[in-house]
């Protein structure tokens, strides 16, 4: 997409030309002429998004996967995320574990 704007600008389309064109908006066009002329063909390469890593790998995610195999407490009859989250810390795996730690990590290993 973004060669493809670049190329259209080569051309001498407009920005109102070129958005439809590429199912774009105009700001999108607009934006990425300015990122060309600030920086040239890196203005075609991604840019670091935001977000951080999960926070659990390695070891400590395959005792988290290991409990999770396990059978589950008393109860439902399965295990929550809560109760994972908290058995992996009362095993001493991991100080303090979140629940959406917990939901990242079974969700990368499916």
């Amino acid at each position: 997409m973004r060669a493809g704007l670049l190329l259209q600008a080569e051309e001498g389309f407009t920005d109102e030309e070129s958005a439809p064109a590429l199912d774009v908006g105009i700001a999108t066009v607009e934006r990425l002429r300015q990122r060309f002329v600030a920086m040239n063909l890196e203005a075609l390469n991604d840019r670091p998004r935001p977000g951080g890593q999960c926070p659990l790998t390695g070891t400590p995610a395959a005792y988290l996967m290991a409990v999770a195999c396990t059978p589950a407490p008393p109860g439902p009859g399965r295990w929550t995320v809560q109760w994972l989250a908290e058995r992996v810390v009362a095993l001493g795996v991991a100080p303090s574990m979140a629940r959406e730690t917990v939901r990242q990590v079974l969700k990368k290993t499916r």
